[in-house]
This record gives C-alpha cells, structure tokens and sequence, in this order.
C-alpha cells in the first residue's frame, strides 16, 4: 500500500506538499505495542486495527519507527473512505483509500503537523483489481495533485500538478525483510509530475501488505 512520503525527494516530487525536509526522528518515547487483531485479513487488509511498522531500509531495528494503522471509516472532502493514520518519526498524517472490487484507490490524506492536504483527481489506483495482479500487468494513470495548507484566514491552495504515474508487476518471489520472509509481487513503480521523475520498487505479499513501500520503508512487525 502508499504508507509514508518520507524523502525529501518524493516531497518535492509532490510540490514540495508538506516541507518534510524534517525528516529526522524527534526524542519520542517508544510506542506502546498495538493490539493483536485476530480473524482473517483481506487481500488487500483493510479490517479497522491492523497496524504495520516500519523502518527504512538500512536503520538499526532498535531506531524510531514509523506505524500505519487502519483507524476504520472516514470521510474526505465529502466522499467515504478508509483512514489510514501514518506517524512516527517527526510524521503525522491521515491517508484515505477506497478498497473494493475495483482495486485500491487513494483519495489524498491529510497533514496533521502542517496542516496541509493534498488531493488526488481523479483518485490515484495504488492496486487493480485482485485477479489483474499478476506478473507482467500493468496498470497507471493521471491525476491532478493538488495541496492546500489551513490557514486562520481560511483554507489556502499551495500548489498543483498532473501526476503521470505506472506500476508495473516484475516478479513473484520470496523477498526478505526485519519482520520475516514473505512470498511477495515485486511492483516497480514510476511517476513523473512537473520537472520531477522517479522510479521505486515495492513489495506487496496478499493478506500482509506491503513488506516494502515506494520509498524504501521495510517490515519490522506487524499485529496480526
């Protein structure tokens, strides 16, 4: 799944969206352990509780990390979602998806830190449909990316862009990650927006998620 914007590459890929030049971790205390979530998990896990946490690739595992938890059903700019609350780290944002036969979309999320918000038009498919997953499919599209800060004066637009993006499935193989090993689609990912253009590659493995995200984040643990 889109779990964190954490380089300060991708955030000026995103219209420098949300100045996550501050990407250091703050003093924190260490988070108090999630509860387990028993009872099946979808493909595509979406059920209210489960939360993953990761680090990027190459920290030592005792470092701050970062939690993505599904904190159940929303709403942004009007229209239904899951939230998605991503913090950690110096971060604090609500992502918001719409998961369903149709594949996994992303409305936009929310900075609670900055008080920002970025909206995806039409919404940005992060997956296809379950059964299009498979090596070799393809899938991509165009939205208009658009951030706006909340100002007292009112809400404010920052900035906007088309985003031009591309998945691409490359392989089904067992990967390796803190939280364990994991058969998983090897998806690269490819975007272009403005001047900015860059290439990652992510890890999905069904009913578990993503073991490794666009930008280099990587499974220590999970809740379930």
């Amino acid at each position: 799944m889109m779990e964190a914007m954490v380089s300060l590459r991708w955030a000026r890929f995103l219209l420098l969206l949300v100045l996550l030049a501050a990407c250091a971790p703050a003093p924190q205390t260490p988070p108090p352990a999630e509860a387990r979530v028993e009872g099946p998990v979808s493909f595509y896990p979406k059920e209210t509780g489960l939360a993953w946490h990761y680090l990027p690739e190459g920290l030592p595992l005792d470092a701050p990390r970062y939690t993505l938890r599904v904190e159940g059903l929303g709403s942004f700019e009007g229209t239904p979602g899951l939230r998605y609350r991503f913090f950690g780290r110096g971060q604090d944002r609500v992502y918001y998806r719409q998961t369903g036969d149709d594949g996994v979309k992303l409305l936009g999320y929310e900075e609670r830190i900055t008080l920002s918000r970025v909206e995806f038009d039409p919404p940005f498919l992060e997956y296809p449909p379950k059964s299009l997953l498979q090596v070799g499919y393809q899938w991509g599209g165009k939205s208009r990316v658009k951030s706006y800060f909340a100002l007292p004066s009112g809400i404010v637009k920052q900035a906007e862009l088309t985003l031009d993006y591309r998945f691409e499935v490359l392989a089904r193989r067992e990967v390796e990650v803190p939280a364990g090993r994991f058969l998983a689609y090897v998806i690269r990912f490819s975007a272009k927006g403005g001047e900015e253009a860059i290439e990652s590659e992510l890890w999905f493995v069904p009913h578990v998620g993503e073991v490794r995200t666009r930008e280099g984040l990587v499974l220590i643990d999970k809740n379930f």
